[in-house]
């Protein structure tokens, strides 16, 4: 009985993690979208389907003055998350994410 209490437990710990990183992901995507209208005026959701979820994330870093080139640099060359960071001149940092 013990054990069984221990693994529900621990199934009811991992769900809430599964479901907040799940629910922070989903932010970060309407986060592009918005940032993308903003920007240019058009939809995101026409080009979102070129990116990988890490793409979209890294893309975050950028400040409004380097995304759009790189995102551009993205498109063209599938540019891998890592490669977008590291191409990132001056760092937007995101210190609220869990």
């Amino acid at each position: 009985i013990s054990a069984l209490c221990v693994g529900i437990i621990w199934l009811s710990f991992m769900l809430r993690q599964h479901y907040a990183l799940g629910n922070q992901n989903r932010i970060v995507i309407l986060e592009m979208r918005v940032r993308y209208f903003t920007l240019t005026g058009k939809r995101f959701e026409e080009i979102e389907h070129n990116f990988s979820f890490g793409q979209i994330a890294a893309l975050r870093f950028a400040p409004d003055e380097e995304f759009l080139p790189l995102l551009e640099r993205t498109l063209n060359e599938n540019l891998t998350p890592d490669a977008i960071k590291r191409a990132v001149k001056n760092w937007k940092s995101d210190d609220r994410r869990v």
